[in-house]
């Protein structure tokens, strides 16, 4: 109590009993408090990181890369954008998505992979059956997915079972303190043949970390000021955050991958079975801001969405019984479309 009511008054009993709960902790050492400096432990932490021993190192698949993109300069022109000044953007830590795919397939966890998709029903009378859709193993695109990959093109000596390897990726820019400008912000992956059930639960570990992206330099300003003698716009350096993420992402979709997209890899699976496998996307989460910098698409400009052409001026009508009629027509005139170029 005399550590609740000291010092600063922002702590709370939810600190004091999260406190209570580390120092009851088996693994607590009182002796190992003895004279703790924060700025010190702050500083051995850097330097962990910098070391062979921290857990980005290339044992663990870990690659260490710097990335560029080009500058713009509001009403000034090149003659081809390779003549546009560049920005080096170090320290963007990644793993091959091909070397994730591989080593979790020939982990004991792919046994509780569902390998085939199917389709599952619901009987609710003996007149009635309803789809359902829960897992995204037994989704329409799972099995679209998958019919698409038996349907390409086999080698004469290619025998082997192939299987869709469904790519569930997330990226969350995070603030780590309420004080300052630290910031993170991870890719990290997940397999859609694993259960939600499972993937779910933290002790299962079904996450994998795919890169963490580094900000914008410090620098930006000097470094842009140097070249075109004045300081950047808000409007440029929103244009700098694109960039820079769809550069990591072309680190990312590096030729290893592309050839697996096409032609699958080679894996002999934890239960003995040797697989070929064709990773495919099936989501990206990500909040709206991260979803406007990949579709590459204004900030809250005329069409909202970036995934379809909803207009602003249109966003109150949504859900009306005239947009549902509106949407239906729209969804039966694309299909015809498509049909039609179909037999052309």
């Amino acid at each position: 109590m005399a550590w609740l009511y000291s010092g600063t008054p922002q702590k709370s009993n939810a600190e004091a009993i999260r406190l209570a709960r580390y120092t009851s902790h088996p693994s607590f050492r009182g002796e190992e408090t003895f004279g703790f400096n924060p700025a010190r432990e702050a500083k051995l932490l850097d330097k962990f990181l910098l070391d062979k021993s921290n857990p980005f190192r290339e044992e663990h698949g870990w690659h260490q890369s710097t990335v560029k993109i080009r500058l713009p300069k509001e009403r000034k022109s090149w003659t081809s954008e390779a003549h546009a000044p560049e920005l080096e953007v170090p320290g963007v830590y990644h793993r091959s998505l091909t070397s994730i795919i591989r080593s979790t397939f020939e982990d004991d966890v792919s046994k509780t992979f569902h390998m085939t998709p199917y389709s599952q029903y619901w009987k609710v009378s003996d007149t009635k059956t309803v789809q359902v859709f829960s897992e995204a193993y037994s989704s329409p695109a799972m099995l679209d997915a998958y019919t698409e990959i038996n349907d390409l093109p086999r080698e004469p000596d290619d025998n082997l079972e192939r299987v869709v390897a469904p790519l569930m990726m997330w990226s969350d820019a995070t603030h780590l303190t309420n004080f300052g400008d630290a910031s993170l912000w991870p890719f990290y992956l997940y397999f859609g043949s694993q259960s939600k059930y499972t993937r779910g639960k933290p002790t299962s570990k079904a996450c994998h970390h795919v890169a963490y992206i580094p900000t914008l330099p410090d620098n930006l300003q000097d470094i842009y000021m140097d070249i075109f003698g004045e300081g950047t716009t808000d409007e440029v350096y929103t244009f700098c955050k694109r960039e820079l993420i769809q550069a990591i992402w072309k680190l990312l979709l590096d030729g290893d991958f592309m050839h697996a997209y096409e032609h699958g890899i080679v894996i002999r699976c934890s239960d003995g079975v040797t697989r070929r496998i064709f990773p495919r996307f099936f989501t990206y989460s990500a909040d709206y801001p991260e979803k406007v910098l990949l579709a590459t698409i204004k900030f809250l400009g005329q069409c909202l969405c970036p995934r379809c052409l909803i207009k602003k001026s249109d966003v109150p009508k949504m859900g009306t019984k005239l947009r549902n009629r509106r949407s239906s027509l729209a969804s039966l005139m694309m299909y015809v479309s498509a049909y039609m170029r179909a037999f052309v």
